[in-house]
């Protein structure tokens, strides 16, 4: 049985830190984006609604997995030390019934509210997360974040298939944009969190290549995001005013990396780490801005 002192955080604050909240939201953001962008006017309301729960709630499954698989790879690293896993505040079987019940009631939510193409999709997003990254490349090479980056980018698709029961190449396109955007994104975090991940053990690029050699790579990664985050436009699937939002936010993102790539701070890393989050948020919000008044 689990015990909590005094002083320790509640036990459904422990069980919600593992569902890592803060990734959640963003996935789950660039899902109804998805959902929105499917449909010509508003979409049936009823599939956004439960293709949220049922997305949030399988995601929410993995991130759990993910801690429950990393637990002792987390103790050892003072950004994670303080998981429950990671403490032993909460047992394995507690972890992987808990984890057990959010992905069972996620899929049959998808499957019965929404479609089965949506629940087969994120189903297999959740694979793809908690045991080919999480179990399989993270541990095996430095590129793992880039291999396994494919499961992170899914959201906009599972989003799309929520409304439209189909995942067009527009939707595939969000996806190439997320999963370009993912290696920077990680990357600077890794950058300024080099000596967790030396601790760690993970073969993380900063680790095994140094931090020039990672540098450099998020600068083209950069570049490419820049260029790739233009495509919505190229194909019409957005106007001028998201063309501005990519222009500018894209812009911005390849500067952040210029600036880290030839005078490297933690701090400097720290700044665009926090960029990417927010510049994703505004790229897609452009994008349903853009889509709404391209309806009108």
């Amino acid at each position: 049985m689990t015990t909590l002192s005094a002083s320790s955080p509640g036990l459904l604050r422990q069980y919600l830190v593992l569902t890592k909240p803060r990734v959640t939201q963003l996935a789950v953001f660039c899902a109804v984006i998805g959902m929105f962008l499917a449909s010509p006017g508003i979409p049936d309301m009823r599939a956004v609604v439960a293709g949220t729960v049922g997305i949030w709630l399988l995601a929410a499954a993995a991130f759990s997995i993910n801690c429950l698989i990393e637990r002792e790879i987390d103790a050892r690293m003072v950004r994670t030390a303080r998981r429950a896993t990671a403490r032993g505040t909460i047992s394995n079987v507690q972890v992987l019934s808990f984890s057990g019940v959010l992905g069972g009631v996620g899929m049959m939510v998808l499957y019965t509210l929404v479609n089965p193409l949506t629940m087969w999709l994120t189903f297999a997003t959740f694979v793809g997360y908690a045991v080919i990254y999480t179990a399989v490349l993270k541990p095996l090479t430095p590129q793992n974040i880039v291999i396994g980056g494919l499961s992170g980018a899914m959201p906009p698709a599972l989003g799309w298939a929520t409304v439209a029961n189909a995942v067009p190449a527009e939707a595939w396109l969000l996806v190439l944009i997320i999963f370009i955007w993912t290696p920077p994104h990680f990357w600077s975090l890794a950058l300024y969190r080099n000596n967790d991940y030396i601790k760690s053990g993970l073969p993380m690029l900063p680790v095994t290549h140094g931090k020039h050699f990672t540098r450099l790579h998020i600068l083209l990664y950069s570049v490419i995001l820049f260029a790739s985050s233009l495509m919505p436009f190229v194909i019409r699937m957005s106007g001028v005013v998201y063309l501005a939002a990519a222009v500018s936010l894209s812009g911005l993102f390849v500067h952040y990396a210029w600036r880290l790539y030839r005078h490297y701070s933690d701090d400097l890393a720290r700044k665009l780490f926090r960029y990417s989050i927010v510049y994703l948020s505004l790229l897609f919000s452009a994008l349903l801005i853009d889509h709404w008044l391209l309806m009108a």
